[in-house]
């Protein structure tokens, strides 16, 4: 069984059984607007504007084709297909080639 949700309030742990469950998949995570780190600010987005990218959650992982949307209220990541196991507190990254352009803490 795996964690694949929590209910802080209502005080409650949402669990799936086994390793593909639907639940272990999102297409879409959020960076608040202080956690977005440029290491390209020259290629910084500005409110507003999105952009294709190849991003990474985990360290090794394959990079995989997403689009980033830089909103009021944080950058949002949404991957062309549903990634596993994306966790609040894990980094994202993105990149132009080889290129780091950026990363983030993601918060949803």
């Amino acid at each position: 069984m795996f964690i694949i949700g929590t209910d802080v309030v209502e005080n409650m742990i949402f669990v799936g059984e086994g390793e593909d469950h639907p639940g272990l998949y999102r297409k879409t995570l959020k960076i608040n607007p202080g956690e977005i780190h440029w290491v390209r600010p020259d290629k910084a987005l500005k409110i507003g504007e999105s952009v294709n990218y190849m991003v990474r959650v985990r360290y090794r992982q394959p990079l995989q084709a997403a689009t980033l949307y830089n909103l009021k209220d944080g950058l949002f990541i949404d991957f062309d297909k549903p990634q596993k196991s994306i966790t609040p507190g894990q980094f994202a990254a993105w990149y132009d080639g080889e290129e780091v352009i950026g990363s983030g803490a993601i918060s949803e």
